[in-house]
């Protein structure tokens, strides 16, 4: 699961760019992630200078 920290988030858009995916999206409200897009390589919560993105794995035995 992705998570965007409302709260944290800079809406600067640095971390847009970076997603190979292009699952990323930023609007006047915010910052969009479309999960289906998304293959939680993580190189957008590298990116985030204030940590406001995270990657929630979910492992299945």
């Amino acid at each position: 699961m992705f998570k965007i920290d409302p709260e944290k988030c800079l809406h600067c858009g640095g971390c847009v760019p970076v997603c190979p995916t292009d699952a990323l999206e930023l609007f006047e409200a915010g910052l969009t992630c479309d999960e289906e897009r998304c293959v939680y390589c993580g190189d957008c919560v590298l990116f985030c200078p204030v940590k406001a993105l995270e990657l929630e794995l979910e492992y299945q035995v």
